[in-house]
């Protein structure tokens, strides 16, 4: 099990999963999150695990809502006739099996060796299917993974959805560069993408938690201040020589139609959303 390293954050995301599904005013149910989270406390300290719900109740209310966000984004795509969905850095991921996906919609879940070997036995122990195809990529965003997708059944002339929950902020600039560009390439006219506009205060007391459970001290494994608002602005530019129509919704907007205001002071906060437009030179884009 995942118990350092930015394989990690995923047993957070499922703490804060299975107190959501817990609430009678839930945005959303999971009802595996709890067996991830009893398999995975097996393998922390009792003061470490004490550390880790400390870290994820201070993430809780703005990540929960942001899980509900994407969802809603996946409803949309699949209504929209989107049979295809790839996410990266799926983690403990389980939108596969709880949110009714038609059995015609395809769902490539990425992310490295060690969390599916975590994940899939915890799976197979809750004697549950997912109602749509569901692939397995274990590979490394930093390196070569879309040959194991394309390996896996993955159509590139298919319009696609791809679910980047937070995973490409976790990788080097250079990587996340490389990783926008070679999902553009698979990209046929029609497929979506969409990254977080986000503000990071490194010293704040939930990303100094975060990167101590990581055991990462001040390395590249966590989100920086000071690579947080640069990213956001190279993404969007990128997408835009890359052939994608961009369209910034403000976090605030966003979380208007919920039950659930978590209010972001700063403006700039938000999601911006990408529509492949059609086909350009890539080598010439990058």
């Amino acid at each position: 099990m995942p118990v350092d390293g930015v394989a990690m954050t995923a047993i957070g995301v499922a703490v804060i999963r299975m107190r959501e599904s817990r609430r009678p005013d839930r945005l959303y149910l999971d009802p595996v999150a709890q067996s991830f989270v009893d398999a995975a406390r097996e393998g922390f300290s009792s003061d470490r695990w004490a550390s880790l719900e400390q870290v994820a109740d201070q993430f809780y209310e703005g990540r929960s809502v942001a899980v509900r966000l994407v969802d809603d984004r996946v409803r949309d795509a699949v209504g929209a006739g989107i049979t295809q969905i790839v996410v990266l850095g799926a983690g403990l991921d389980t939108r596969a099996y709880r949110m009714e996906l038609p059995a015609e919609v395809t769902v490539f879940e990425v992310d490295l060796p060690e969390l599916f070997a975590f994940k899939e036995p915890v799976l197979a122990r809750q004697a549950i299917e997912p109602t749509c195809h569901r692939h397995v990529i274990a590979a490394d965003l930093r390196g070569d993974w879309s040959t194991a997708l394309c390996e896996s059944g993955f159509e590139p002339e298919t319009p696609t959805l791809w679910v980047d929950e937070g995973a490409l902020a976790f990788i080097p600039p250079a990587a996340r560069h490389d990783a926008v560009a070679v999902l553009s390439e698979l990209s046929a006219p029609g497929s979506r993408f969409g990254v977080s506009q986000y503000s990071v205060d490194a010293t704040s007391a939930p990303y100094t938690g975060l990167r101590n459970l990581m055991g990462s001290g001040d390395s590249e494994d966590a989100p920086r201040q000071s690579d947080a608002g640069q990213s956001d602005a190279d993404v969007r530019a990128q997408l835009n020589r890359l052939g994608w129509d961009t369209e910034f919704e403000s976090w605030n907007d966003a979380v208007a139609r919920l039950d659930r205001t978590v209010p972001a002071a700063d403006p700039s906060v938000g999601h911006i959303a990408a529509v492949r437009r059609g086909t350009v030179s890539f080598d010439a884009a990058r």
